[in-house]
């Protein structure tokens, strides 16, 4: 047999690194209040930069999950059969705390703790991100039922992940679901179909079908189901605390372009038993406290692929060399990658400085209660709908080897319009900045506030800032210019963000190309005169 030929200038494997040592993730975490939860942080940051941690997300991702709805004598089970590697990812999400342990700490900063282990553990496998993310949103819903709280919030918030279908009293851990959408109605969910009826026990019994239900095999579902005062929030066990499995039977599971590590289903209730969360009718304002909390996480899950993007395009840069000198070196693909690291820069600020509105809201902080209504859907929006189109110049960054399964960039790209779709997609999270910003007029007063403590640092900048006032000041056909108008209150929030905490070539390279016009329309056209050495340095990924 033949010997193979030598091989040469083929990128170095990635091998491992310190997810962590990232700073603009670490300057967030310190400024916002949690510099406390570093080391815990860093210990994070580590495993997830790791190869082993990497290949158990190939693996979930690889081997997807498969239905099973009939054992072998017959009888109906609706099992979900996941790849180990998914476990092993879920159990150290829990025990990390990155579902709903923080709602169970006083400490401040605990929700900006969170969010930075959430960023970087999704950032070798994003899917499994999924029910923890609703485990984590489920809490404050959860609580308009004070009696259902007080028995479910101790194992939702507990580190212990328990996988398995038997009554939730008798688990050391639960993860929650949610499933709200409908055929019929998609984001609508005031059309929803599904019926609630009383039952002389107290609880009512549901039936209908759900068009997408994220994570099938979680132990608590919240739903909206229709009573006569109107659409009414409901919490769905799997298993009945008699050990009976609940009518709800797993239909299909979606075969989806990304996300594949992650069931999601049609699930249809035959008279399950439910229980009210919230006064009935009021359904859609109850779960949108579970929303309001996965759209940060929407937020989050794209800044952690763009991180992702960047360290695997940088990797490649520096280790394959292209007409006579490492990529890395070459002119235009240091105006590609600095261009890619500052929207993942970007990105990663403005993550952080949600996650501290979060934090101080839960506090009891009224302005930054008003803050996060709007600043959190202008995140959603923008952040998530910029993945994409980042995701594939990354990709693009290792030629044609990023277009191999074996680079991990495909799934990247995959996964990349997700979170823009979840949770509402970008018509309904504009539309929703809109909504808000007519109802609450506290929260565009502070933020706007929250821009104007950036204002007299660069003339780019208030020309912006001037240029969103005078946007929302007029009202007409607002509806039909939503997007184009929450798009410049995200540019003016992210530099906002850069230009009070970011070193000056990062904050000056992002007002320049971002809000001064000299940007082209895909990355890599960076005016002349930015800093690359300096974003470079800044997002190199470190042993």
């Amino acid at each position: 047999m033949p010997a193979t030929h030598e091989v040469f200038n083929q990128a170095a494997p990635l091998g491992d690194y310190d997810a962590a040592e990232d700073p603009a993730l670490l300057e967030g975490l310190r400024r916002e209040g949690a510099g406390w939860a570093e080391p815990d942080v860093r210990r994070v940051g580590v495993a997830a930069g790791s190869e082993r941690v990497r290949a158990w997300g190939e693996a979930a991702n690889t081997y997807t999950p498969v239905l099973r709805t009939h054992d072998r004598y017959g009888n109906r089970v609706d099992e979900v059969d996941y790849q180990p590697a998914y476990h092993v990812l879920m159990d150290q999400a829990v025990e990390n705390g990155l579902h709903a342990a923080p709602w169970a700490e006083e400490r401040e900063g605990a929700h900006v703790a969170r969010a930075a282990k959430f960023f970087l553990w999704s950032q070798p496998e994003s899917g499994h991100g999924c029910p923890i993310s609703m485990t984590y949103a489920a809490v404050p819903a959860l609580r308009h039922a004070p009696e259902l709280a007080e028995r479910y919030e101790p194992l939702l918030t507990s580190r212990t992940y328990d996988f398995g279908l038997r009554p939730p009293a008798g688990k050391s851990g639960l993860i929650a679901g949610m499933s709200m959408t409908e055929k019929q109605g998609g984001s609508d969910v005031r059309a929803n179909t599904t019926r609630a009826v009383p039952t002389s026990e107290g609880h009512h019994l549901l039936t209908g079908h759900k068009w997408f239900t994220s994570a099938p095999m979680s132990d608590l579902f919240l739903t909206l189901a229709r009573t006569p005062e109107g659409p009414t929030c409901f919490l769905v066990p799997r298993v009945l605390e008699d050990g009976t499995r609940n009518a709800l039977f797993v239909q299909r599971l979606k075969d989806k372009l990304g996300n594949r590590s992650n069931a999601s289903a049609e699930l249809e209730y035959e008279n399950a038993v439910a229980y009210m969360v919230g006064e009935p009718g009021r359904g859609v304002p109850t779960i949108i406290e579970m929303v309001n909390s996965t759209r940060l996480d929407c937020v989050i899950g794209s800044a952690s692929g763009m991180r992702a993007a960047v360290v695997h395009a940088l990797n490649h840069a520096r280790t394959r060399g292209a007409f006579g000198a490492p990529l890395v070196e070459q002119p235009l693909m240091r105006n590609v990658l600095a261009d890619l690291a500052l929207e993942s820069e970007a990105a990663t600020a403005l993550m952080t400085r949600l996650a501290g509105a979060v934090d101080r809201s839960v506090h009891g902080d009224e302005r930054e209660t008003a803050f996060r209504r709007l600043g959190v859907a202008v995140g959603k929006f923008w952040v998530t709908k910029r993945q994409p189109a980042h995701a594939a110049e990354a990709l693009e960054c290792l030629g044609g080897n990023g277009y191999v399964e074996e680079s991990g960039m495909p799934r990247l790209f995959r996964d990349s319009p997700l979170n823009s779709i979840w949770e509402g997609s970008g018509n309904v999270a504009a539309l929703d900045v809109l909504r808000a910003m007519s109802r609450s007029p506290e929260a565009v007063e502070a933020f706007l506030s929250e821009l104007g403590e950036a204002e007299g640092v660069d003339r780019r900048y208030d020309d912006a800032l001037k240029r969103l006032r005078r946007t929302l000041g007029d009202t007409e056909e607002m509806a039909f210019r939503a997007r184009s108008v929450v798009e410049l209150m995200a540019l003016a929030l992210q530099a906002s963000v850069l230009l009070r905490h970011a070193p000056s070539p990062v904050a000056e390279a992002f007002t320049r190309s971002r809000l001064d016009g000299e940007w082209g329309h895909v990355f890599g056209t960076l005016p002349r005169g930015v800093d690359t050495e300096a974003i470079l340095e800044r997002a190199r990924p470190r042993s």
